[in-house]
């Protein structure tokens, strides 16, 4: 059974997302308050963290960061704020998926379903790249950047697995979105630019001048490698 932690402080919100996701099998863990939040996705065994940003004690934003230090685990954004740089900066702190209130509890069942899904995919087939430099580890999970293993978030290591996989290869915003997101993605297609900014930064030695994930203008991104 998936985990799934809900940090709400509107009980009235938080109960109508665990009466959904229980009906779809899931086990649903409730925190009110942020740190209350940390210290469940410490302990448990959670897949999946709800988590809104305006709370009593703390920040989302500062909940996101505190749990992306040691983890990689799935995280829904749920929040007023509408705006793009709002959403940008949310994806920037580790995000993987951003929803703006009011929404359709029904949206987010059937968006959690598609992540599982997706997710249940990724054994079907085991890739490892490996250039000396840059290893990518698809079983594992693992990404190591001259020698250091380094942390992405589940969407940015989904991104740079689809480009490296797909070596030497064209890939537009829409298809990277198909590939990552699934078909019903309902968000913007520079999502994808600012997961790739953020990968750059983790495994190019310039940013400037990338060597792995190189843009092609006014048609996508490849995986090119080092030599």
């Amino acid at each position: 059974m998936k985990n799934i932690l809900v940090i709400e402080d509107d009980e009235r919100v938080s109960d109508v997302i665990k009466a959904y996701l229980e009906r779809e099998g899931y086990n649903v863990h409730l925190a009110a308050k942020g740190m209350e939040g940390i210290e469940i996705a410490r302990k448990g065994d959670i897949n999946l963290i709800i988590l809104d940003l305006m709370l009593p004690d703390i920040s989302g934003e500062e909940v996101c960061k505190i749990i992306r230090e040691n983890s990689d685990v799935h995280i829904f954004m749920l929040t007023a704020k509408s705006s793009l740089s709002e959403k940008i900066e949310g994806l920037n702190i580790g995000a993987d998926e951003y929803l703006v209130k009011p929404f359709s509890p029904r949206e987010l069942t059937a968006r959690i379903n598609a992540l599982f899904r997706r997710i249940g995919k990724d054994n079907e087939e085991s890739k490892i790249y490996d250039d000396g430099n840059l290893e990518i580890n698809y079983d594992k999970r693992i990404v190591k950047s001259r020698g250091k293993e380094i942390s992405l978030t589940p969407n940015e290591f989904n991104i740079l697995y689809v480009l490296a996989a797909n070596k030497g290869k064209v890939l537009s915003r829409e298809q990277l979105i198909d590939k990552v997101f699934g078909f019903d993605f309902t968000g913007y297609d520079r999502t994808i630019d600012v997961h790739i900014k953020n990968i750059r930064k983790k495994i190019e030695k310039d940013t400037k001048n990338p060597k792995y994930i190189v843009t092609v203008t006014k048609a996508g991104y490849k995986f090119c490698g080092e030599d």
